[in-house]
């Protein structure tokens, strides 16, 4: 019981890790176009952080959860393990200003563990599959709706004086920032959810998976909390580093993060916030000029993304063998 207490308290370490480094994915544009301070922005992101907990279900969390892992092969070291693999990819990624998918660390880490307790036939391959596909259509989906989006009110205002699309759509950020971190916290907190409720399955707790309302509660508050401590080195990549926004930019790339995290979130789908929101700003970027995107830096966060699920399966494979002789 000891043990298991300690793993759900580690699994909620890693929420807040994930609040933390992915506070950038939330705040950066409303930081950087200057229509939020850091400090009113990390409030605004947690808020809606948490309240995603009450509207978007437990779809996410299911896939992770049970529709990844064989959960016959799910042991408290597997989980652990797991954990352990994607914090310390997710400290690494946090240190050198890297907006990398702590989602895709932590199903690395759980796929590692697993694997090197009961080898490959311990992966689910039909849950794999769309999560896989989706780590190249979730930034993809965001790139082009931001695109078009912004194509559309660079239209529709096309005749106003900058005076008033810059004070119009400072208002308007508000709304889409928020619709982000509804987003944001919907599929990621999930993600935390999944790995605490496989774990009372596996470990005799619950009969089924259903995830308890306790583990909702608490996989928020974790997220929002992180996010209040914000992550600032990935603020500054991702809000000034990849391309330059003003408001009406801030608007349509936060606005097509939230219609793409929104609609994964729904149908179950586990995808990468941080992918999502760096397509969505890239394809603002490209509707000025394609040399408008700095793509030395873009480039640096994809071989990043490429990384992170082998090399946070590697470590937690790793803390698995070594963790599995200590207990």
């Amino acid at each position: 019981m000891t043990l298991l207490v300690l793993i759900v308290l580690v699994a909620l370490a890693f929420d807040f890790l994930n609040g933390f480094h992915d506070a950038a994915n939330s705040i950066a544009t409303v930081v950087s176009t200057r229509v939020l301070s850091p400090q009113k922005a990390v409030i605004w992101a947690a808020f809606f952080n948490f309240v995603a907990a009450f509207v978007l279900g437990t779809h996410v969390a299911k896939t992770i959860g049970s529709g990844m892992i064989d959960l016959s092969v799910v042991t408290r070291e597997v989980v652990l393990a797991g954990l352990i693999g994607a914090i310390l990819w997710n400290l690494i990624t946090w240190y050198y200003g890297l907006p990398v998918s702590s989602s895709h660390a932590l199903i690395g880490g759980y796929a590692g563990a697993a694997i090197a307790k009961a080898g490959w036939s311990s992966i689910l391959v039909a849950g794999w599959t769309k999560t896989l596909l989706f780590i190249v259509l979730a930034p993809l989906i965001g790139m082009i709706l931001a695109f078009f989006l912004m194509v559309m009110v660079s239209w529709i205002v096309r005749s106003w004086r900058p005076s008033r699309v810059d004070r119009r759509f400072r208002g308007m950020q508000l709304l889409s920032a928020a619709a982000y971190s509804l987003g944001h916290g919907g599929n990621d907190a999930q993600k935390t959810m999944g790995i605490i409720t496989g774990l009372l399955v596996a470990a005799g707790y619950l009969k089924e998976f259903r995830v308890p309302l306790w583990v909702i509660l608490i996989s928020h508050a974790a997220i929002a909390f992180g996010t209040l401590f914000g992550g600032w080195r990935i603020v500054k990549t991702m809000g000034t580093k990849i391309t330059k926004l003003q408001p009406v930019g801030g608007f349509c790339a936060e606005t097509a993060g939230a219609i793409t995290l929104v609609g994964a979130t729904l149908a179950g789908i586990p995808v990468s916030t941080t992918h999502t929101i760096t397509g969505a700003i890239v394809g603002v970027g490209a509707t000025k000029r394609l040399s408008a995107v700095k793509w030395g830096v873009a480039g640096r966060i994809v071989w990043a993304w490429v990384l992170t699920i082998p090399i946070a399966a590697a470590v937690a494979a790793a803390s698995y063998l070594i963790i599995s002789r200590l207990l």
